[in-house]
């Protein structure tokens, strides 16, 4: 993304706050950025934190720093209140600022999945299981203007209906966000899941493959107004 703006903005100077909670995926950020050459255009601030408490942080400090474009990349599943989250930021817009979310699409497989057994697989003190839909209805309650952009993507999910097979389990677990799924399910719920999975608004058959929609979504928000 940075080398992207620096071929359209060449001359400007870009201060990158980075905001992670995880030591280590910070850690290997920094060894990246120290691995890249030509990277001297950019300050990069280093936030080992969540967004509520960088955003804690902020308020507390009473910043009035405003940014050009922050994107928030398959992380909104992770914060408590996702609307909260997406007002705040966007608070930080500066004039022709862009906020970037991008997220499962509603009308993948993910969202029929957990549409369906939000009560069961959703662990909301780890993962919300909030799709672009959500994200969306959120926005049009507001008010707020967006534009979106789906992004095709597919997985072969085939070897989740051979019981025993391994990948096929873990597949399931990835799926399902559930340790051992198969074991720690109930026969009816496991049996759901699959059904559910084979179904059209989840997947596709094709030469003997079950090929799970895996769309992902971006929405593009402009600063308040």
């Amino acid at each position: 993304m940075l080398s992207k703006l620096h071929l359209k903005y060449p001359g400007a100077t870009v201060d990158n706050e980075v905001v992670e909670p995880s030591k280590q995926q910070l850690h290997n950020y920094k060894v990246l950025v120290g691995q890249t050459p030509g990277l001297d255009y950019i300050n990069f601030t280093w936030n080992c934190m969540t967004s509520s408490e960088f955003e804690q942080n902020w308020k507390e400090k009473k910043m009035t720093k405003k940014a050009d474009f922050i994107h928030m990349i398959q992380m909104l599943y992770y914060v408590k209140d996702p609307g909260a989250t997406i007002s705040f930021f966007q608070s930080l817009l500066d004039k022709n600022g862009k906020l970037l979310i991008i997220l499962v699409s509603g009308d993948s497989g993910w969202g029929k999945l957990w549409r369906t057994y939000r009560n069961d697989l959703c662990h909301t003190e780890i993962s919300q299981c909030v799709t672009t839909g959500d994200i969306k209805s959120f926005l049009e309650s507001r008010g707020v203007r967006y534009q979106n952009y789906v992004l095709p993507s597919q997985m072969d999910i085939t070897e989740c209906f051979s019981e025993g097979d391994e990948k096929g389990e873990l597949l399931l677990d990835f799926l399902t966000e559930v340790q051992d799924f198969s074991k720690m399910a109930s026969a009816e719920l496991k049996a759901g899941v699959l059904n559910l999975l084979r179904d059209p608004d989840c997947s596709v058959e094709s030469d003997g493959k079950v090929i799970f929609n895996n769309n992902l979504e971006v929405i593009v928000i402009n600063q308040l107004t």
